[in-house]
């Protein structure tokens, strides 16, 4: 491992109130020696380098060691190893978030004897070292990326460790019935009697498979969570598209005329619901263009459409379907849609909304007013419960597999489902060993061991510098 001293600028690039410069590294206290100078002597806290104490934050001032210039007036922490983050000597200096006065010291720590920091340095030591595994490295970054008061929650909790318990009782389990078939190897006369092949294949798929299983399927409903759904508002024109999009995001994002074909290009945003980030696309509305730059933007609403997670069919609830939108139906038919009957302020007590065919009645439909705000918490829970169960966002799960994870998981099913069926058809103790041998393996590469060095390159590049 590369035992060199590292520094890296902790904090958002430009002016704020503080900045951070994170050291870390055998040097990292020797740096902090040369550059800070604490109060004078005799005024209270005063602090000499020798006597830093870990984890106190010492008042002081970041000199140029050259000529005893003063750069910064700082707080300086300093954490000695073990009990840091990378577990190694790390030296926070706590300056003014003025970017010439960063720079300053930063140039300073280089000059002295650090080096730049790569993308994720800090936290690729800290796994290295053994303080987290793969999994909570990788909740560090979901962290830092976490679009929504929901994914913090979880991802928080993976890096106290809960995907990290769930794969050791697994791995546990394991290796109990690996030491058992091992047994019966080593002392067949002892174990043999013992031995019930299919309740113990019953075992592996209750207690192995299937929990692995689930793992798999959260990676899959969870991606709402991480990722966020995209959701494209389509129709005819002037049927209230932009005043739906305005009402779901409580402000005047789209513009909203009498005239047919306002809206020319797609329009984006981004609202919360239920904990879940979702990108709104406001889109032109889909008829015959009468224009080649109309032309463009229904081509646009096509491709926003065939990308999208769900599709808002926006329908006019006082009028009968018309050819136009039966013509659009025939091309998203194959997306998730929800069909929007909007305007229901202009029903009248004698009038109701258009019946839809047959082929249409298995669509999720929600019946608003744009206008007056009328439905929008049904429409709301449309959204989310025709891309993912209520479970999922509300239930107490607090694991999400990454895409890394999953398929290694995966992986790990397929050995697991191997041994089971090597016991049903009364495999050699040999034969199971080395299937679930197998299962331990990919256990053990979820939480980072054994992961080759080009997967951990492409892991720790996705951090930021500083972290």
């Amino acid at each position: 491992m590369d035992d060199s001293t590292i520094a890296a600028i902790a904090t958002p690039a430009g002016a704020g109130g503080i900045s951070i410069i994170k050291i870390s590294g055998p040097r990292a206290i020797a740096i902090a020696s040369a550059l800070f100078q604490g109060p004078s002597p005799g005024q209270p806290d005063a602090a000499q380098p020798v006597g830093f104490q870990s984890h106190r934050l010492h008042h002081g001032h970041i000199i140029d060691p050259a000529n005893g210039t003063i750069l910064d007036e700082v707080l300086l922490s300093v954490m000695r190893a073990p009990h840091s983050y990378t577990c190694e000597d790390v030296v926070e200096i706590n300056s003014h978030g003025s970017p010439a006065a960063v720079q300053a010291i930063m140039e300073k720590v280089l000059r002295i004897g650090a080096r730049l920091a790569e993308p994720g340095e800090f936290t690729r030591r800290a796994f290295l070292n053994g303080r987290i595994d793969l999994t909570q490295a990788e909740a560090v970054m979901d962290i830092i990326n976490a679009r929504s008061a929901r994914a913090l929650e979880i991802f928080s909790a993976q890096l106290s460790g809960t995907l990290r318990q769930e794969i050791l009782n697994l791995r546990g389990i394991c290796v109990d019935l690996l030491s058992r078939v091992e047994a019966g190897i080593d002392f067949p006369e002892d174990v043999e009697e013992d031995f019930d092949g299919p309740a113990m294949a019953g075992y592996v798929r209750g207690q192995v498979i299937e929990p692995i299983r689930q793992l798999v399927r959260l990676h899959a409903d969870g991606r709402a969570i991480r990722d966020g759904l995209t959701v494209a508002i389509a129709g005819r024109p002037n049927v209230g598209k932009s005043s739906l999009m305005n009402r779901l995001l409580c402000r005047e994002r789209s513009i909203v005329t009498q005239f047919p074909g306002t809206t020319r290009d797609a329009i984006e945003d981004i609202l919360v619901i239920k904990g879940v980030p979702v990108s709104v696309w406001d889109t032109a509305g889909l008829q015959e263009p009468g224009d080649p730059v109309e032309s463009i933007g229904i081509q646009k609403t096509w491709e926003r459409c065939e990308h999208a997670d769900l599709i808002l069919f926006v329908l006019e609830a006082h009028k009968p379907l018309s050819e136009d939108d039966f013509r659009i139906f025939s091309k998203i038919r194959t997306r998730p849609v929800v069909c929007v009957f909007n305007k229901i302020d202009l029903l009248d007590q004698t009038s109701r909304e258009p019946e839809l065919p047959r082929d249409w009645l298995q669509l999720p439909s929600v019946s608003v007013s744009a206008l007056k705000g009328l439905g929008l918490d049904d429409l709301r829970a449309a959204i989310i419960q025709s891309a993912w169960s209520e479970d999922v966002l509300s239930g107490p799960g607090k694991i999400m597999p990454n895409l890394r994870q999953k398929a290694v998981l995966e992986r790990c099913v397929e050995a697991a489902e191997a041994t089971a069926v090597c016991i049903e058809n009364d495999g050699t103790p040999e034969i199971i060993a080395i299937h679930l041998k197998e299962v331990v393996d990919f256990l053990d590469e979820v939480l980072g061991a054994g992961v080759k060095t080009d997967i951990l390159e492409n892991i720790f590049n996705r951090f930021c510098i500083g972290k």
